[in-house]
């Protein structure tokens, strides 16, 4: 057999290409498959985080901003620990990028604040000077979606097996509940009276004492969900 392979190159070279890529798929794809797992302690996406994201999505955040910080010392340096790809687990688009007109905003929720995107949103040259980045005032006036990123937690829970009500850290607690749509909607309303604390704008106040969720909020919470915290 091996007598024959040699007196015929191109089949021998099949052999080895063959053997090669089996090999490499038996070392490869097992490390992979681990790899896209979720990481330890990662936390899913509320249903207010949600609504934010789909905000995020709608305004093509995306096209700008990158949430991909690579495995390179200047990155590092800049956005925090590089991206594992265990915790894109629930991620459904995943908003990688491919372009940095703005920073990289995978680790944002560690080193910017609820005040601080407040302000960026309605002016981002009152905190960034020189800032091409245009105004979104119409976020604090403009109802998030909250029924929407409802939907879509159910249905993440039901399809994917996304782990809602569930203790994922370990610790004897549900880490996010979704319950019934007039339990989520109780707790978004909470979830929001945390942010909303911190931010001066009194429509977005008053709005929020009418059980009403302003976009800005919503995207405040996504972004502040962009942090090391969804680990713990």
């Amino acid at each position: 057999m091996f007598h024959w392979l040699e007196k015929n190159p191109f089949f021998f070279a099949v052999g080895v290409f063959l053997v090669i890529s089996f090999a490499g798929l038996i070392e490869i794809v097992p490390d992979f498959a681990q790899a896209s797992r979720p990481i330890k302690n990662l936390k899913p996406y509320s249903v207010l985080e949600l609504a934010g994201r789909h905000i995020y999505i709608n305004e093509s955040c995306n096209a700008c901003h990158s949430q991909l910080v690579r495995p390179f010392k200047n990155e590092t340096d800049r956005y925090g620990m590089y991206s594992l790809s265990g915790e894109y687990a629930y991620d459904r688009p995943f908003l990688w990028g491919s372009k940095r007109t703005g920073p990289d905003l995978h680790r944002v929720g560690d080193y910017r604040t609820t005040d601080w995107h407040e302000n960026h949103m309605w002016e981002p040259t009152s905190v960034v000077p020189g800032s091409i980045m245009p105004s979104y005032k119409w976020m604090f006036t403009k109802n998030a979606d909250i029924e929407t990123a409802y939907a879509e937690a159910v249905t993440v829970k039901n399809v994917f097996g996304v782990p809602y009500d569930k203790d994922v850290n370990g610790d004897g607690k549900v880490d996010v509940a979704l319950g019934s749509w007039e339990e989520s909607k109780s707790a978004t309303l909470a979830e929001a009276k945390e942010i909303v604390k911190h931010m001066k704008n009194q429509d977005v106040k008053d709005a929020l004492e009418r059980g009403e969720v302003r976009e800005i909020v919503a995207l405040i919470a996504y972004m502040n969900s962009l942090s090391n915290e969804r680990r713990k």
